[in-house]
């Protein structure tokens, strides 16, 4: 039997402009994970999620001093997080040392996601970390 090739995927976006807080977003993130039920499956891959969308809303509004476009993508393989800004200077990730009080918000998305990537796009740049949730259970 021929496996069904065609890419099945579920999506939704928000725009957070820069009077939005990164609070906005978790919450707006944590509401369309429960669509996935992966609260219950999956808690701490939802805090993971929620955790890098955070970083990611926060490095846009306060490195690019930019609105954030924040795209959510299940493809049911990878929940892709995108976060768009109007900087077209990729980030990079440094190391922060031990007093300073910030600018460790990539270190923490390389830790949580399976992978990330940036790249330049028409009037800026995105981020893009993937979630893949753990294996299910062998339901026999």
């Amino acid at each position: 039997m021929a496996k069904d090739s065609s890419l099945r995927a579920v999506g939704w976006a928000r725009s957070l402009p820069l009077n939005s807080g990164a609070k906005t977003a978790r919450d707006w993130t944590r509401a369309h994970l429960e669509t996935l039920a992966w609260s219950g499956t999956s808690p701490d891959l939802v805090d993971s999620v929620v955790l890098a969308v955070s970083e990611l809303v926060t490095n846009a509004h306060v490195h690019a001093h930019s609105a954030a476009q924040l795209i959510l993508t299940w493809d049911e393989e990878c929940l892709h997080v995108t976060v768009h800004d109007s900087s077209p200077r990729l980030p990079e990730p440094r190391d922060p040392g031990t007093s300073a009080p910030g600018g460790r918000g990539l270190l923490l998305v390389d830790a949580l996601a399976d992978d990330w990537l940036a790249y330049h796009c028409p009037r800026g740049k995105k981020v893009t970390a993937c979630f893949q949730p753990p294996p299910q259970p062998d339901p026999r």
